[in-house]
């Protein structure tokens, strides 16, 4: 009969350190990997009238290979009525600046949205909504760090020729309540007799 001695066996538990990547993004994908504990950042105020409160908002940035790209976006304002949704465009919009390469296709598209009470005018322009001015904001961070060129504002620009081609729909009066406002000569006027409102912005 044979008889097995029991042999011990030393077992050594082995730790794998993964390595902490050193860059901030991948240079193939030109996804962004890790933020860096630092950025850089220009802060922004706008006073608009689709909100009540002036609406501050921080636009963060780096620096790779000599070229300078948006990585964050923060809005803030003490309007806490609107919080959650500056938090959603705050996180939609971040995530577009780390996973794309080129993110100034936003700009299209927030100005692509149109507020159903309709817009106003500002500085001769007409505004269409709330989301459009950020968009403004996210252009001129954009020209600010050389991420697009600056575009010249087109010569001859009027009131008269914003108010050609804003859109001809009535709006709601904040007076009286009814879809009765429409745009003369860049002021807001409500066309029901009764009411009698009127915004001029100049």
């Amino acid at each position: 009969m044979i008889e097995l001695s029991s042999i011990p066996v030393a077992i050594e538990e082995v730790k794998v350190e993964k390595p902490i990547p050193s860059a901030s993004m991948d240079a193939e994908s030109g996804v962004i990997v890790t933020r860096p504990d630092v950025v850089d950042a220009k802060v922004y105020k706008l006073r608009s009238g689709f909100v009540k409160h002036s609406v501050y908002i921080t636009l963060g940035y780096i620096e790779e290979n000599g070229r300078k790209r948006p990585i964050e976006i923060f809005i803030n304002s003490k309007d806490l009525t609107r919080a959650a949704e500056y938090a959603v465009l705050t996180r939609l919009i971040s995530a577009i600046f780390r996973k794309s390469t080129d993110a100034t296709f936003i700009l299209e598209e927030l100005k692509g949205i149109y507020d159903p009470n309709g817009g106003y005018f500002k500085n001769g322009r007409y505004i269409h909504s709330f989301y459009a001015e950020v968009a403004e904001i996210i252009e001129r961070f954009f020209q600010d760090i050389g991420c697009m060129p600056s575009a010249g504002q087109t010569p001859g620009a009027s009131a008269r020729e914003a108010e050609a081609n804003a859109p001809t729909e009535l709006k709601i009066c904040p007076e009286c309540g009814r879809r009765s406002v429409k745009i003369e000569n860049g002021c807001l006027v409500c066309i029901d007799p009764e009411c009698g409102y009127s915004k001029c912005d100049h």
